[in-house]
Order: structure tokens, then C-alpha cells, then sequence
């Protein structure tokens, strides 16, 4: 089968329908034009830069150089989680607890299918380890930051509530218990939607990619089925793990809640 290469000029008239849509924006006062911008800005160089790397690292297949370039991406993700956060957790918090829950997630459920399921030979092979954390850090991710935000944006919106449950003898636990499920679902909405309307509503974005490269359809399922278990692993266990964590936090040893460990909007 022919591959198709793609020139900079095609891509120069994909880049075209965005600077319509920041123009768009900008002309119906949205204030998302310039993120629009800077956002495709970002994932042209970071796409890039991340293919020149994994170039060097595919011919280069070094351990250490594959565990540096996964610690690399994790402090990102970790990163991105907090700067999405409309209460985010002040001090080291803020940070700690997504790329903890990532960690826990992604990293170990990474190495379970590389070693169990894939069994590429080295099992740290680029090739496949890359792209497996990739995808499941970026889908995790997305269900941490939407769980933890949700928990302290309702935490602070039903405060009072939460308060009058401790004072009539609730535990921190007991007290939150509501908004720590409603927050772990907002964070596993989308997760659920992409497997429901996988092959039917959508075609996935590697099922895509494979078979534009050539790779028999029926080997490109296999493979997005196995991709999409593994991300709805990491994205529940994961999301149930931080929100588990934030929830702790908002509360001291003493069971009072505690908002002021958070930081708001206007401060």
C-alpha cells in the first residue's frame, strides 16, 4: 500500500482553518483567540521536537534515556493538571497529587502491558513504550483534572452544607462522600463516551493513524481495542486515586474542613 507524504504546504492550509477559527473567535468576542493561537503554536513545536527526539531515541534505544524522556512527560502532565484547575491546591499539592495519580496510574499500567500483554523484545523498546504512556497520560489526565476540579469547585460552592455535616457528627469522609463520587464520574464521563461511540460515532485517532500508514484494518482494531481498555484503566484508577487524595487534603487530622488550603480566581 502507497503511503501518502504529507508536505509542509498541506499542512500550512490545515494550520489556515484554525487562524479562521482564532479570527472567529476574536470577531465574536469569546476571548479564545489568542489561546487558539498559542495552543496550535504549542503542539507544532512540541510535535516537532518530540519527533526529532523519538527519532534519535528509536536509533539510540537506551533504558535511561526512555525512563528520563517518561519522567520528562509525566512532570508535564503533572503541570498542566494544576494549570487547568479553577481552586487549585496551594504549596506542592497543587502538583503532587495528578502526577502522583498518574505515577500510580499510567506508569504501572504502562509496564503491566509491556511486559504482559505487548512483549516487545527489549520491553522498554521505544517504539512501543512511548506512545503506550502517551496516550494513556494524556487521556489520565484529562479525567484527573476534570475529578479535582470538580471536587474543589463544588467543595467551595456547598462549603456550608459540608460544615453543618461535620458539626452533627459526620466524619471528613462521610461529609464529602456525595461530591468525591459525583467528581470521580464528571472525571470518567469522557472516557465512557469514547468507548461508546468508538467504530460507530468515531474512528479513534491510532486506529486512524495505523491505517493511514498501511497497517492492515483488523491489526489497527486490535490494537485500539487494547489501547482503549488501557486508557479506561488508567483514567479510573487514576481519577479515583486523586480525587481520593484532594478530598484528604480539604480536611485536617481534626476532620475541619479546610478551603483555605486552596487558592481562588481572584487572589
Amino acid at each position: 500500500m502507497n503511503i501518502i507524504t504529507l508536505g509542509y504546504i498541506d499542512l500550512i492550509i490545515a494550520a489556515l482553518l484554525v487562524a479562521v477559527l482564532a479570527l472567529v473567535s476574536i470577531f465574536l468576542q469569546l476571548n479564545l483567540g489568542t489561546k487558539i493561537v498559542i495552543a496550535a503554536v504549542r503542539t507544532t513545536i512540541q510535535l516537532l521536537l518530540i519527533g526529532f527526539v523519538l527519532k534519535i531515541l528509536f536509533e539510540n534505544s537506551q533504558i535511561s534515556w526512555v525512563l528520563l524522556l517518561s519522567l520528562v512527560m509525566l512532570l508535564i502532565a503533572g503541570y498542566e493538571i494544576m494549570a487547568r484547575q479553577t481552586h487549585r491546591f496551594k504549596g506542592g499539592w497543587a502538583y503532587g497529587i495528578g502526577s502522583l495519580s498518574m505515577f500510580i496510574s499510567s506508569f504501572t499500567i504502562t509496564l503491566f502491558s509491556l511486559i504482559v500483554i505487548v512483549q516487545p523484545d527489549p520491553w522498554y523498546q521505544p517504539q512501543y513504550a512511548i506512545p503506550l504512556l502517551g496516550m494513556l497520560l494524556g487521556n489520565t489526565m484529562t479525567g484527573i483534572s476534570l475529578g479535582i476540579n470538580h471536587l474543589t469547585q463544588t467543595t467551595v460552592q456547598i462549603q456550608n452544607t459540608i460544615e453543618a455535616k461535620l458539626l452533627l457528627g459526620q466524619s471528613w469522609k462521610q461529609a464529602i462522600s456525595d461530591t468525591q463520587k459525583h467528581s470521580v464520574r464528571v472525571g470518567l464521563i469522557p472516557m465512557i463516551n469514547a468507548m461508546a461511540a468508538a467504530g460507530i460515532v468515531s474512528i479513534p485517532g491510532m486506529m486512524t493513524g495505523q491505517i493511514l500508514s498501511g497497517t492492515a484494518p483488523i491489526e489497527a482494531v486490535k490494537y485500539q481495542i487494547l489501547i482503549m481498555f488501557l486508557i479506561s484503566a488508567g483514567t479510573g484508577f487514576g481519577t479515583l486515586a486523586a480525587v481520593y487524595m484532594s478530598a484528604q487534603h480539604l480536611f485536617d487530622k481534626r476532620h475541619r474542613l479546610r478551603t483555605d488550603r486552596l487558592q481562588y480566581p481572584n487572589k
